[in-house]
C-alpha cells in the first residue's frame, strides 16, 4: 500500500487543503514565533458561495486549488474551517503584501469563474475578510480570530463589497 499525503490526517478529504485542527496548531505556533520576532501576520476568511443545487463533483477542490495558486510563498497556508469557510494564514507579511495577496486571490477567482463558468454556466461569488496584526501581549490571538470573523459577517450583509482588510491595533 502506498501512503497518500492527500488523505493524511491533517488534510480535508474533500478539498485537499489543511483541516481546521492542523491550521490552528500551525497558526498558534506562528503567532508565538511572530511575537518573539516582532513580525506581523494576517488571517483571512474566505467564504465561497456555492449554491447547494450545483452538482459538480470536485468543484470545491478545483476552487481551492485556484486560490492556492495565489499563495506563492511556501509558508502561506489555506485550511477548511467548515462547509462554507476557509482560513488563510499569511506569515511575516505587512499590509502592502496582504493587499497584493488579496488582489491575486481576486484574480484567481475571476480566472476560475471565467474558465469554469464557460463550460458549466455558473460563477462563484465570494467574500474575503482579512485582518493583519503584530502579535503582542496586548494583541491576543483570540482577538484576531474574533475581528476577522466579525468582518466576514459584516461582508456577508454588504452585497456591494466582496473583500475588506483591517488592522488589529
Amino acid at each position: 500500500m502506498i501512503y497518500s499525503f492527500r488523505n493524511s490526517g491533517f488534510r480535508d478529504p474533500e478539498t485537499g487543503v489543511y483541516n481546521q485542527t492542523y491550521f490552528m496548531e500551525v497558526f498558534n505556533r506562528e503567532w508565538h514565533r511572530h511575537m518573539r520576532e516582532h513580525q506581523s501576520l494576517a488571517l483571512l476568511y474566505l467564504c465561497p458561495h456555492i449554491h447547494e443545487t450545483v452538482k459538480q463533483p470536485h468543484l470545491l477542490e478545483f476552487f481551492t486549488k485556484q486560490v492556492q495558486e495565489a499563495l506563492l510563498r511556501a509558508t502561506d497556508m489555506i485550511a477548511r474551517l467548515d462547509h462554507n469557510h476557509f482560513a488563510l494564514g499569511l506569515f511575516n507579511i505587512d499590509e502592502v503584501g496582504t493587499e497584493v495577496v488579496l488582489k491575486r486571490i481576486e484574480q484567481q477567482i475571476s480566472d476560475f469563474n471565467q474558465d469554469f463558468g464557460k463550460n458549466h454556466k455558473l460563477t462563484i461569488d465570494y467574500k474575503l475578510a482579512a485582518c493583519i496584526c503584530l502579535p503582542t501581549q496586548e494583541n491576543k490571538i483570540e482577538s484576531l480570530f474574533s475581528n476577522v470573523s466579525q468582518l466576514s459577517q459584516d461582508l456577508e450583509k454588504n452585497h456591494d463589497q466582496s473583500q475588506a482588510l483591517i488592522r488589529l491595533q
